[in-house]
């Protein structure tokens, strides 16, 4: 397996910072409470770690492309373990481009559906749908993908694998 030990510490250094700010609570009952969420900077803004965040996911997305098996589990553990990192993982890339559906399809792989997969589903079909509109050929990219992709239906409505393929057209 590949050493992953500075990228651990790297994630680890940004789920310490992201932890405060994802725990963060609203009052449900405040009238006020969406204007309050809309009002706060983004995590990745409010401790000004946005850059370090997308080089992150950049160099991961580059590196699970192409390792071994062992790494991309190893890889998708590790965003399993520092959930607020997770949490606040948002693609930078558009799926409008080639590059971008692709680094974000397999940011949805590392992710492994996070911790609700209703919502990895819908990101997906998000992803998948503008890409259709950019006219790129998505089969393509999601068999790609589910290929590297875990098996393990972690919530009960299939793995990541089978959501990649039933994704298609």
């Amino acid at each position: 397996m590949d050493d992953l030990s500075e990228l651990e510490r790297t994630i680890a250094m940004l789920d310490a910072l992201l932890t405060p700010i994802a725990k963060r609570s609203f009052d449900f009952n405040d009238r006020g409470w969406v204007a309050q969420l809309l009002s706060t900077p983004h995590p990745l803004d409010e401790i000004d770690l946005r850059g370090e965040m997308e080089k992150l996911l950049a160099d991961i997305t580059d590196l699970y492309a192409g390792c071994s098996v062992e790494t991309r589990v190893a890889i998708r553990a590790l965003f399993e373990t520092y959930g607020s990192v997770s949490w606040a993982a948002a693609p930078p890339w558009p799926p409008t481009s080639e590059n971008g559906f692709r680094r974000q399809l397999l940011l949805f792989s590392v992710l492994d559906q996070g911790r609700d997969a209703r919502d990895a589903l819908v990101w997906l079909q998000d992803i998948a749908s503008r890409a259709r509109a950019a006219g790129m050929d998505v089969d393509a990219a999601l068999e790609a993908v589910a290929a590297i992709s875990s098996d393990k239906n972690r919530h009960g409505m299939g793995s990541t694998r089978r959501l990649l393929l039933n994704a298609r057209s």
